[in-house]
């Protein structure tokens, strides 16, 4: 039973930084794409940040990049995102996610099998 636990989010002002963690079980860590999303409050759940299962290359939405880093420690069966700069636009529940294949690096509208409970973050002065 694969599950992803996310955890760091939290109440911050325009400008903070956040950290996000991301607790994958059940699965090979070490050979799936990780992911992240966010859904914002009368919006569609959008694509955030992806790192493969190797090399580390990561893919981030145009609105997060520059601010927005994401990683993982696959010892820790973890990924991580450090988001920087925050604005209130950025206010949202933060979702882990992974797709339901191992080796595969999905496009941003792509299916994802995998999901976490998602944490919240606000900003806001």
């Amino acid at each position: 039973q694969v599950q992803l636990v996310e955890s760091g989010g939290g109440s911050v002002q325009p400008g903070d930084s956040l950290t996000l963690s991301c607790v994958a079980s059940g699965l090979a860590f070490e050979t799936y794409y990780m992911g992240w999303f966010r859904q914002a409050p009368g919006k569609e759940r959008e694509f955030v940040a992806g790192i493969t299962w190797r090399r580390n290359l990561a893919d981030y939405a145009d609105s997060v990049k520059g601010r927005f880093t994401i990683s993982r420690d696959n010892s820790k069966t973890t990924v991580f995102l450090q988001m920087n700069n925050l604005t209130p636009e950025d206010t949202a529940v933060y979702y882990c996610a992974s797709p339901s294949e191992h080796y595969l690096r999905p496009g941003p509208n792509d299916n994802y099998g995998y999901w976490g409970q998602g944490t919240q973050v606000t900003v806001s002065s």
